[in-house]
């Protein structure tokens, strides 16, 4: 008798995380098909959604990025207000935001986790002993330096960020200049943003 209830327990739980499963499937399938639709829509090429192949249809989307076009898939919301969306990402962000830059890098496909994550950690590292030895020494070349590099993971943040909008279609009217001062500004928040790709 047991044995049967925990077999029914067990497929009902196996259901379940199966429903839950296809439940997101769906929301990401619908998400990407409501952009392709107004996409392609808002230049007139609606006709060519079951004709076009592969490169046609790259083409079509370079195309309404050069022109501005767009559609809000993601980023609605508010900067800060988007980081209390997914907890987890926001503590990662905070807590380790080279972990959570090299995810967010491999998920949009810019290169391995590690690589992006480690380049990300040597620019802080660099631009934080400089600022400790300014403290320190009072020499103000340091100073300088820690500047300079502060500067550098700003901008080389902000431009991967630009590049996932650019990649995503994003639609906003931040620039690429905008995108370097959020990461110099409030890091973690700007990378709970970009998270949930």
């Amino acid at each position: 008798m047991t044995a049967v209830l925990e077999k029914r327990e067990a497929a009902a739980a196996e259901e379940e995380e199966e429903r839950l499963l296809m439940e997101g499937m769906a929301v990401l399938d619908f998400d990407m098909l409501c952009s392709t639709v107004a996409m392609q829509a808002q230049k007139g090429t609606w006709g060519k959604l079951n004709e076009s192949n592969e490169d046609e249809e790259e083409a079509i989307l370079f195309k309404n990025n050069e022109n501005g076009g767009g559609v809000f898939r993601m980023w609605e919301g508010e900067l800060i207000y988007d980081c209390f969306d997914h907890r987890q990402i926001a503590l990662q962000s905070t807590c380790c935001p080279c972990y959570r830059f090299g995810r967010n890098m491999k998920r949009a496909g810019f290169g391995s986790c590690f690589l992006q994550g480690f380049f990300y950690l040597i620019l802080l590292v660099i631009a934080l002993s400089n600022l400790l030895a300014f403290i320190i020494t009072r020499r103000r070349w340091f100073l300088y330096l820690a500047i300079a590099f502060t500067l550098s993971v700003g901008t080389y943040v902000g431009f991967y960020r630009s590049q996932i909008k650019k990649k995503f279609n994003i639609k906003g009217s931040d620039s690429s200049l905008d995108d370097c001062v959020y990461h110099l500004i409030c890091p973690c928040c700007t990378l709970s943003q970009v998270g949930p790709l």
